[in-house]
């Protein structure tokens, strides 16, 4: 689909914003034979003025995308399309890498529309959208801008404000995106050159704190900008808690806590046999002080119907070969190992399905909300671990019990069997009304047990298709196609084809034997399996 932006203007050569279909047809038309073009035929200055065209002409497609995410946005788009936010709209179904990044710089280049009147409200940074639609400054450019401007006191008047972003919009067109940075440093100390206008609006205006998506070896970045009082707690908590030989978790006799009570003389041993670096003894002591708020149950007791603890599921499998990861409740991959090193203090729980149960999970009229043994239940379930609604991946511990069949509303039980996680966004949405969903739990096959979301077409449209969230099947496709089913019965298995029918996945190659060649026909298997 191509979302273009409805404005009341017409360009120089008379093209209305109905013929931005067929313009972007003939971009498209244009682009193949600009990446077809021999340009070894041209001569250096050519070359040059080519390629420095293409990026002007890649900045003010993006200042136009920028502007058709608000026309997306305006008519509510993401909801249609059933997704949760324009974010996540934006990052599915525009296919933009960093939608968050990319949002907040359509709100600062991009025209919207005043709620009251209709009429066009000037950009809030307007030089600097000036400059992005004529090409003179990219995405990089527009941050390195931002990042100035969100730096300037509150307490700057408003015109002082003004003519800082027009003098930085006009500097961009020219610098570099580092010395953007220096010169916005030059324009912050002759504003406010003794700091004094930055007051408490303006730090807390500032303070965040984000954990990073995880990579691939399991670790996550943690990103803060602190208070002044957040970072004094926190200085003295590491001064306590983060010396040298205390919460040393690769140390057995290493003392846990806080140093004031544990022994000297333990703490002198164990400081000696410390090599950890200064960042790594923080992270120690703050992942100790986090083991002890879950111990003291300084978190209370149940949150969305879970217990407030670390809970996660892995396979007997892989617990039996000490390998693979385990799944936490707010969708954390955990490794194998971690996982069994804090098996004894653990409350295991044996989830048994289909025709066995120890636990009360019918409930028919006599409840509504989930119990926590159901929340349980219903997170072993090899899906179990995110909504259920296509494409989403809001974890366990941010979703609600969704009555998959018939509504409690609508006389619909409290079942184990009607119950399926749902996030906020997604709960709100169920309805019998065209844009929003219909649902219903899959009796048999291979997706028995599973919620179908089915979203509401307009009357006289075609009906749209049920989809299921194929994301918590990722990992055990990943499992299929690259883990190694050698065995006497079918000796070597053959090289992979991407033609190949379905059940060879379950006989291929070791990851650590695949040849490039081989991971690339594994990776589109995957792709091909997960877009169906």
């Amino acid at each position: 689909m191509i979302i273009v932006a409805a404005t009341a203007t017409v360009d120089a050569e008379g093209s209305a914003p109905s013929d931005a279909v067929a313009i972007i047809e003939q971009m498209h038309a244009l682009t193949n034979r600009l990446q077809n073009t021999d340009l070894s035929r041209l001569s250096d200055a050519e070359i040059a003025q080519v390629a420095a065209e293409n990026e002007r002409l890649i900045a003010r497609l993006t200042y136009a995308g920028n502007q058709q995410i608000v026309e997306a946005e305006n008519r509510n788009l993401a909801r249609k399309t059933g997704h949760r936010s324009i974010i996540q709209y934006m990052q599915h179904r525009l296919r933009i890498t960093f939608p968050g990044r990319r949002h907040v710089e359509v709100k600062a280049t991009a025209t919207y529309a005043d709620l009251t009147t209709g009429q066009p409200l000037e950009p809030e940074l307007p030089t600097l959208a000036r400059e992005m639609a004529d090409g003179r400054v990219g995405s990089a450019h527009v941050h390195a801008v931002m990042d100035v401007m969100d730096q300037i006191p509150h307490a700057i008047p408003h015109d002082v404000r003004a003519a800082a972003e027009q003098t930085l919009a006009e500097y961009a067109a020219t610098l570099t995106v580092a010395e953007i940075g220096q010169v916005g440093a030059r324009l912050l100390a002759h504003l406010d050159p003794d700091g004094t206008l930055t007051d408490h609006d303006d730090r807390a205006r500032r303070r965040n704190l984000q954990v990073n998506r995880q990579r691939a070896d399991g670790t996550s970045k943690l990103m803060a900008n602190l208070t002044p009082l957040a970072r004094a707690r926190i200085m003295t908590f590491l001064a306590v808690w983060a010396r040298p030989g205390m919460n040393n978790p690769t140390d057995p006799e290493s003392p846990s806590g806080s140093i004031e009570d544990a022994d000297p003389e333990v703490i002198a041993a164990a400081a000696d046999r410390d090599h950890r670096t200064p960042a790594q003894r923080n992270h120690d002591a703050l992942n100790a002080l986090l083991e002890a708020v879950f111990d003291d149950g300084m978190l209370g007791k149940t949150h969305r119907g879970l217990p407030v603890q670390l809970i996660a599921k892995a396979e007997l499998d892989d617990l039996i070969r000490e390998t693979g990861f385990a799944t936490s409740a707010d969708g954390t991959l955990v490794p194998i190992a971690d996982l069994i090193a804090i098996g004894a203090d653990v409350q295991p729980w044996l989830a048994v399905f289909k025709d066995a149960t120890a636990v009360p999970l019918y409930f028919g009229r006599g409840k509504r909300l989930a119990t926590m043994e159901q929340r349980l239940v219903s997170f072993a379930r090899p899906d179990g671990e995110m909504c259920s609604s296509p494409d989403c991946d809001i974890p366990t511990t941010h979703v609600e019990m969704h009555h998959a069949h018939t509504d409690w509303g609508d006389g619909g039980f409290t079942d184990i069997d009607n119950l399926t996680p749902a996030c906020t966004r997604h709960h709100h949405m169920v309805g019998d009304q065209p844009g929003q969903y219909s649902t219903r739990m899959i009796a048999d096959g291979s997706d028995e047990g599973r919620c179908a979301w089915q979203l509401n077409a307009e009357p006289g449209a075609p009906p749209n298709p049920e989809r299921i969230n194929r994301r918590p099947d990722i990992a055990r496709w990943f499992n299929e196609v690259l883990t190694v089913i050698r065995d006497e019965v079918h000796g070597q298995p053959e090289p992979l084809s991407v033609d190949a029918p379905r059940p060879q996945l379950r006989q291929v190659i070791d990851l650590r034997d695949a040849t490039p060649a081989e991971l690339v026909v594994a990776s589109a298997l995957l792709d091909a399996a997960y877009r169906n």
